[in-house]
């Protein structure tokens, strides 16, 4: 998680700093500047948040193996799978 924001903030440094020597000199060049500015965004964002859906899946994936696992110990122990009445 740490290496994330640290490879976030340098390409914020990098990519979207006012002071950069490719700042823009007329309206043509600022209209590219902020399309591309906001290209960058909205590709970093569905990367973000490609890596946060994968790694929901993961967890998703992880739980129902733990579920799997205490179900087979139940088993193993004689107990049955009994839900508490709510």
């Amino acid at each position: 998680m740490t290496d994330l924001r640290n490879e976030m903030d340098s390409d914020l440094d990098q990519n979207y700093s006012l002071n950069s020597n490719a700042d823009p000199k007329n309206m043509q060049e600022l209209t590219v500047y902020v399309q591309n500015l906001l290209q960058n965004v909205q590709d970093k964002f569905q990367t973000m948040s490609d890596q946060i859906i994968t790694r929901i899946d993961d967890m998703g994936n992880r739980i129902d193996d733990l579920e799997k696992s205490i179900a087979d110990l139940m088993n193993q122990a004689g107990i049955e799978g009994q839900n508490p009445e709510k």
